[in-house]
């Protein structure tokens, strides 16, 4: 009996290691495509993205949840690296923001070429792996980014973005976010307005993911209905486990086991557990949650690395990816399971939306209505009954008529 209590810790501890070691190489062969790094936003606010500042060297980058060695020891292949501007940037400059994160990204993968890669297409990621390079994609984090411009839309569409969520944590003119669920903010469209629909239509055109991390559910539920190619939740995890808004409820995600699309596990603590404090075995749960509810094929990860202020106990950066695909292996998830969460998953939902672009299909072109934008520093070029300042000058000349009359006789 003594004996036998003896070898159990051993046992455990060698049971340990084998799933380690079995996580890890699954990993070697499928690395792990995270949804949403905040990287680029650590590196405005800490350097003002001066990318040759010898603090930001990513090798060597200290006080982050995210560099070259820890994404190496994650075993990441794959990052969409989040393009963000807070919600106080709309009706401002948040066209501007977006351009010199989008900038700041792509100088990454200039400034380290051994280590990044910049891809726009599910094939680019697959060339990444190839090579033992990090698939670096642009994800843009707040439909205020577009400035509720088409044009602007299809701008940042060619300069990479691969996802667009639709909202932050505020209302666009056309699309309500998660805080009207909150009660927290009023609804404004009643989840996608005639225009946000134009949005989504013109996303499938284009080939780009749509993702339903911070929208509120009304939302989440017309972008499923409207669109014709699978959506992603960029950096959500599951309501039932933790009632935060931000996460995604058992009926939607019923609705994304129907449209074959994706949900990727934020690691927040508050969305984790609903309290500062969460665990990897909590992340876990959700994991086990979503493929339970919707399906293996729904499932991934999307950990907000250098978004969040408090990260689970055993998931403290992007190195300890391993450990967490341990512990789906030790809960018995297939080696199947596994590498569809890791990337095939993903991989399957960015093709769909690629085999929906359609470039040779007319782009929306109908703006937005003048009277739902907002902010007053607006110009109004384009609207009927908006004067151009040609016709301004025109009216100003005509009131000023009668007076240079007067003046004449004089």
């Amino acid at each position: 009996m003594w004996t036998r209590w003896w070898l159990w810790p051993l046992v455990a501890v060698c049971t340990a290691d084998f799933f380690r070691d079995e996580a890890e190489r699954i990993m070697r062969d499928t690395p792990v495509i995270d949804g949403h790094n905040d990287l680029p936003w650590q590196l405005l606010e800490m350097f003002n993205n001066r990318l040759q500042d010898e603090r930001a060297n990513l090798s060597t980058l200290a006080g982050t949840h995210t560099n070259i060695p820890k994404l190496r020891a994650g075993f990441i292949g794959g990052q969409f690296w989040s393009v963000y501007t807070p919600c106080d940037t709309q009706n401002k400059d948040t066209v501007r923001r977006t351009l010199e994160q989008i900038d700041v990204v792509q100088r990454m993968c200039q400034m380290y070429p051994d280590t990044f890669l910049c891809v726009s297409s599910s094939e680019g990621i697959r060339t990444a792996f190839r090579e033992g390079k990090v698939a670096s994609l642009i994800g843009v984090e707040g439909g205020h980014s577009i400035d509720s411009s088409l044009g602007v839309l299809r701008a940042l569409y060619q300069l990479g973005m691969r996802y667009l969520t639709l909202t932050h944590s505020c209302n666009t003119p056309w699309a309500d976010n998660w805080l009207v669920d909150t009660g927290d903010s009023d609804a404004h469209s009643q989840g996608l307005s005639p225009f946000g629909q134009r949005v989504v239509k013109e996303l499938n055109r284009l080939g780009v993911m749509i993702d339903l991390a911070h929208v509120s559910v009304a939302t989440m539920k017309d972008a499923l209905r409207l669109s014709r190619a699978p959506v992603i939740f960029s950096h959500s995890s599951a309501y039932s486990l933790c009632t935060s808004r931000r996460n995604v409820p058992d009926d939607v995600l019923q609705l994304v086991k129907e449209r074959e699309s994706l949900v990727m596990v934020n690691f927040y603590n508050n969305y984790v557990s609903c309290t500062n404090e969460a665990t990897l075995f909590q992340v876990a749960d959700h994991l086990d949650h979503i493929k339970n509810v919707a399906g293996a094929g729904a499932v991934g990860f999307g950990g907000d690395f250098d978004g969040v202020s408090r990260l689970p106990e055993g998931l403290e950066d992007v190195s300890k990816y391993p450990d967490l695909i341990a512990e789906l292996l030790r809960r018995n998830w297939t080696e199947a399971e596994v590498r569809g969460a890791l990337a095939g998953n993903l991989l399957r939902v960015f093709e769909a939306v690629e085999k929906v672009r359609d470039l040779t299909q007319a782009p929306e072109e109908e703006p937005i209505p003048l009277d739902e934008l907002e902010g007053s520093c607006r110009t109004q070029y384009g609207y009927s009954g908006a004067p151009s300042l040609y016709h301004r000058q025109g009216l100003l000349l005509a009131s000023l008529a009668p007076l240079l009359l007067c003046l004449w006789f004089l």
